[in-house]
């Protein structure tokens, strides 16, 4: 007897092919300056999840009608709405996207790492019942990158900006799972990032191309956020597009099969949502073709391409489409990704069955 399908199947199997590939991008919107005609691209190719970029002081009310109006487009499956995944970076410090009346003000997570975990895990809590409260259901956040002190301020991604809980793996891995853990109470989703680290480099991926890191190796003491959480239940985890010399010298993490299968789900176990940072405008990626970024990212494991900029969005999908129907692996390996999908918004509270 083979077990009754879940919900999550339920919805996949009422899908059209185009609904499925559209579940594997989530393309930006700028809440204060809401792009329509990007809008409708996005709901052209089925896009599946948002990601509310830029800054915004318009405060939960105003966020959560744009959101709404989001979400009234959303894809139709067998008659039932298939929500979008609504996310954004609220990280805290110079990485705020979201506020204005209803948003805390959210200090850096190096203040952050200076309360106590319990104390974070509780205002990170508040944090994410605002961002309910606005109708983001997702945070690109807690970052897990561990800064050595000897690097601080000249990490330019994250030292450069104080996104870190601390300098080492043993203060971060609990301020990280504390972060997770108070979203997660507020039934926010919560995404672990850069993996494997970027700790150890020096240029910004989203500004610099060529950033390498030759310190990380699959062992390192660093992955040690990465791992704790995935152990604790992470939903996401967001890979960096830096090279690791020590692990990947051919590849940047995010088009790694040995970052994504090899460590993330092998070493490490991670069965939840693999997402890309930006695939859309960071220098980082410049060099490749829009359309090869999906399908290296994809075709490395990866579940869930981002982009800043929707307008790659067609161009990517119809890749994606042409490669499923030449290539059964790669079409199996899809639609696995598609139920890493569907299941996380099923943990959302946004896919119902009846």
């Amino acid at each position: 007897m083979s077990a009754a399908p879940t919900c999550v199947d339920k919805v996949f199997d009422a899908m059209t092919g185009p609904q499925r590939v559209g579940q594997l991008f989530m393309g930006a919107v700028t809440p204060s300056a809401p792009d329509r005609q990007r809008i409708r691209l996005m709901h052209q190719s089925h896009v599946g999840s948002v990601f509310l970029a830029g800054r915004s002081s318009a405060g939960t009310q105003a966020t959560k009608s744009l959101v709404d109006s989001l979400q009234a487009q959303a894809d139709t499956v067998a008659g039932s709405r298939v929500p979008l995944l609504v996310s954004t970076d609220q990280e805290g410090g110079h990485v705020q996207v979201l506020s204005g009346p209803g948003f805390s003000t959210i200090p850096s997570a190096l203040v952050q790492g200076s309360w106590s975990t319990s104390s974070l895990r509780s205002q990170a809590a508040t944090w994410a019942e605002q961002l309910r409260a606005a109708g983001v259901n997702l945070n690109l956040a807690p970052v897990a990158d561990v800064v050595p002190a000897s690097l601080g301020k000249n990490n330019a991604p994250i030292g450069g900006y104080d996104r870190e809980f601390g300098h080492t793996a043993a203060t971060v891995t609990p301020y990280s799972n504390a972060f997770a853990a108070g979203m997660a109470q507020s039934k926010v989703l919560a995404t672990f990032k850069h993996f494997p680290g970027l700790g150890h480099v020096r240029g910004n991926t989203d500004t610099t191309a060529n950033v390498v890191d030759s310190v990380t190796t699959r062992t390192s003491s660093s992955l040690e956020p990465f791992r704790s959480g995935i152990k604790a239940g992470a939903p996401f985890v967001m890979i960096s597009s830096a090279t690791y010399s020590r692990i990947d010298p051919n590849h940047q993490a995010v088009f790694s099969s040995v970052v994504i299968k090899d460590m993330l789900r092998k070493d490490l176990g991670f069965k939840g949502v693999v997402v890309s940072d930006d695939l859309g405008q960071a220098v980082a990626v410049k060099a490749v073709p829009p359309a090869e970024r999906a399908l290296n990212f994809l075709s490395a494991g990866g579940d869930l391409v981002l982009t800043i900029e929707p307008n790659q969005i067609p161009a990517m999908a119809k890749a994606v489409q042409t490669r499923m129907a030449q290539n059964p692996a790669f079409r199996d390996q899809m639609n696995q990704s598609v139920h890493r999908v569907l299941t996380a918004k099923r943990q959302a509270g946004l896919l119902t069955c009846e």
